[in-house]
């Protein structure tokens, strides 16, 4: 019975979302409005894959669940070109990421084609179109013009999730168990991704820390993925609460607490170490210096708490992760040096689908997997590698530009949270195939995209760079 109510409430809420984007999308020609269907829907991704097969035990319907997001980002792309009837005229200068992200596509298409790799030709499509779907989400941003009103809603919707997860996870602290205990989420694995139950709460390991306490991870995948995208929730209420009057000031300072409840709840050591860079990184490049006192302020209150309050197992929890005797962070380094054997080994890489933790990656021929910049020199080689980080750095770099320079606030907003969320999101990258991460990966490039739209138009040119 809670199963088909669970089934009914993720119709009666995706149903209408789907219908009303693609009634803008086609009738209307607001293709861009594909990014609020992907800001409402991805942070429930996994939760709605999981009750659509515990309702109906059937891989058909999840599929289409599964592909909703996808065909809407390439409907998007196909409508942005049928609504230029002169698409060959439109003025698209081409700076540094545009050319970046280009070549760095081109040769993930280069090693789809190349007979590399241990893997089947069709995990090579389904990992070249996990990666394809997020540059052309960049276009989509990169292309889009929104007014200030429509950049608002945006910034709701983040907000909304935001207050939402923590809501979430609120109420499993209350209850004691996940959530994902009730969605179907063990089943969806084992009938859907083949793989089995694991940790001591039915789940995987990742919901638990290795004191055997529970890590939530709200309506998310994992908690992994929760404490990477309250990163953004953080970035955005952020900014917000210093653009604006402090009058208003409530939700945007609502909005940062939840998003650091929730990383507390998460319990993800990358995402907390993340949290403080993104706050110093803030606080230095966007000279908001009394972010340093708070940041050192929240360091040392942490430090006492270990020291002279948590409890022993938690300490040595502390302890043992500082000094990678953590299992958990020995398991990193593992995976971090079976990768960089595979790159020296073979410095052109082995091909795509053969790292990481991406559903097309088999099991028994993945080599590495939790280190995203690693992932790409396995399968790319160390040219791929690079071009990755080249992308990163050029993504913040000129995001900062754009928020220094222009003189719309929504833009400098966005501008703002995707610098800052890249940011932010650079340790989660050593420790996980972060990109998989949809919500906060999409997001973020849809926001650099958005900058770079804004890039020439406010005089900035690569030369500069």
């Amino acid at each position: 019975m809670i199963n088909n109510l669970l089934f009914l409430f993720v119709l009666l809420g995706f149903v209408p979302l789907l219908y009303l984007t693609l009634k803008a999308m086609i009738f209307k020609g607001k293709w861009e409005y594909v990014v609020y269907f992907l800001l409402a829907y991805l942070p429930f991704h996994i939760t709605v894959l999981s009750i659509t097969y515990q309702a109906t035990f059937s891989a058909v319907p999840v599929t289409f669940f599964q592909l909703t997001k996808d065909f809407l980002v390439i409907l998007a792309f196909i409508l942005f070109i049928l609504y230029h009837r002169n698409i060959f005229e439109y003025p698209f200068k081409l700076n540094r990421i545009d050319k970046i992200f280009s070549i760095f596509i081109g040769l993930a298409f280069l090693y789809l084609l190349l007979p590399l790799g241990e893997t089947t030709f069709l995990n090579k499509v389904f990992y070249f179109k996990n990666m394809l779907i997020p540059s052309l989400v960049y276009m989509l941003g990169r292309n889009t013009r929104f007014e200030n009103k429509e950049v608002g809603k945006v910034f709701r919707i983040i907000f909304f999730i935001a207050i939402a997860a923590f809501v979430f996870n609120l109420l499993e602290g209350i209850l004691g168990t996940h959530i994902q205990s009730f969605t179907g989420y063990a089943l969806f694995n084992q009938g859907i991704n083949n793989v089995e139950p694991t940790g001591n709460f039915g789940l995987s390991w990742t919901f638990e820390t290795q004191a055997i306490t529970k890590r939530f991870a709200s309506f998310f995948s994992d908690p992994l993925e929760l404490a990477s995208s309250v990163l953004m929730g953080f970035a955005a209420g952020l900014i917000w609460y210093l653009t604006s009057k402090r009058e208003e000031s409530f939700l945007y300072l609502l909005v940062m607490l939840c998003s650091m409840g929730s990383l507390f709840f998460s319990a993800s050591r990358a995402a907390f170490a993340a949290f403080f860079v993104m706050i110093f990184f803030i606080a230095v490049i966007f000279r908001l210096y009394k972010l340093i006192l708070f940041g050192v302020s929240l360091a040392l209150i942490f430090v006492l708490y270990v020291i002279f309050f948590a409890s022993e197992d938690f300490y040595f929890f502390v302890i043992d992760t500082l000094t990678f005797q953590n299992e958990s962070s020995i398991g990193h380094v593992v995976e971090w040096f079976l990768a960089l054997d595979s790159m020296i080994e073979s410095p052109l890489g082995i091909g795509l689908a053969m790292s990481g933790n991406l559903g097309s990656v088999s099991e028994e021929v993945r080599v590495g997997g939790e280190n995203q910049f690693l992932i790409y020199g396995v399968q790319m080689g160390f040219v791929g590698m690079i071009l990755y980080i080249l992308l990163l750095a050029y993504s913040i770099s000129y995001a900062i530009r754009v928020y220094r320079n222009t003189e719309n606030v929504m833009t400098a907003r966005i501008a703002f949270t995707g610098a800052a969320v890249k940011t932010g999101m650079l340790l989660p990258l050593f420790t996980a195939n972060a990109e998989m991460y949809a919500y906060v990966s999409w997001t973020s490039w849809w926001m650099i995209g958005y900058a770079m739209n804004h890039y020439s138009k406010i005089g900035l040119q690569d030369e500069k760079a």
